[in-house]
């Protein structure tokens, strides 16, 4: 009985501590967007993805600004496969002819987009599902690569609506789908949407849920893990091949953003429960954090 009662109290202290190292960045963040990209592991496993809904929820309810941007690929390959059609990709991008755009868009704009906003609303959030197209808030444009058909990039993003819904405390989930000046539907990335929208709004940060650590010195080592970097170290690094493969475009993702004034970019593991509130809230983070230059303590 006294361990369960020394136990019991430690368990509390411990919470107590956390709460306490959260206050000032509680303080700090407050009033500020954040801009969350959702996807791999966090967004397939049931428990992950139960935390950061969770997460999302108190960034909200303690008074910063979360922006959730999601894509949704196993989703979308698993009812291209019920619908008879096979999956192609060309240079990591899926090959997305007019019958896969279809099926995009019915999954990311119909299925997972609402999944995400009814568990955050079940969570004691408010949140609101849109995509590219609602409120112009952004316009795509062909990504120019030959034979990958209706993969985009962004030309605009018009960020009144998210504006006017994060303002009046409502947390805009934004699936990866747009269209262009003539009404064309697009694929676009996530990481390229959550990086050109916190680009937009000025965000506080930029954070990249994935199934890595973050920028690894020995990509097959987690210890090795680089936990800030800013953007002349962030470019050599994949100059000098430290960042390679999938991690290059996520990693030029974080560098656009901050080049234009968002303050700073993080690349965490979403493996990690309740990742975001512990590369937030507390002194040492869990992930890579990308500094602006100007920003650089």
């Amino acid at each position: 009985m006294v361990n369960d009662t020394e136990y019991i109290r430690q368990t509390e202290a411990t919470r107590v501590k956390v709460l306490s190292e959260a206050l000032p960045y509680i303080q700090q963040f407050a009033g500020r967007t954040v801009v969350v990209k959702y996807g791999g592991a966090a967004m397939k496993d049931s428990t992950l993805k139960d935390q950061v809904i969770r997460d999302i929820v108190f960034l909200s309810c303690v008074g910063l600004r979360p922006i959730l941007v999601h894509g949704g690929g196993p989703e979308i390959n698993s009812w291209l496969d019920k619908l008879g059609i096979e999956p192609q990709f060309k240079n990591g991008l899926r090959v997305t002819d007019a019958p896969t755009m279809d099926v995009v868009e019915m999954v990311l704009v119909g299925r997972v987009n609402k999944e995400i906003v009814e568990l955050i609303n079940q969570a004691g959030g408010l949140a609101v599902g849109l995509c590219g197209k609602d409120g112009n808030l952004i316009t795509a444009r062909p990504q120019g690569q030959e034979g990958i058909g209706f993969v985009g990039e962004v030309s605009n993003v018009n960020i009144k609506i998210l504006e006017t819904l994060a303002s009046n405390g409502y947390i805009p989930v934004v699936s990866s789908v747009a269209a262009d000046e003539t009404g064309q539907a697009y694929n676009i990335n996530a990481d390229t949407i959550a990086g050109e929208i916190a680009a937009a709004l000025g965000a506080e940060k930029l954070i990249l849920l994935t199934d890595t650590r973050g920028i690894l010195k020995d990509y097959k080592d987690p210890s090795t893990l680089i936990p800030k970097v800013d953007i002349p170290e962030a470019r050599d690094l994949i100059a000098t091949g430290v960042v390679s493969g999938g991690m290059i475009p996520k990693v030029n993702c974080c560098v656009r953003s901050l080049a234009q004034g968002v303050k700073a970019a993080h690349i965490i593991d979403g493996r990690i429960p309740h990742a975001l509130l512990l590369e937030i809230f507390t002194d040492v983070g869990i992930g890579t954090m990308i500094l602006g230059s100007q920003f650089r303590p």
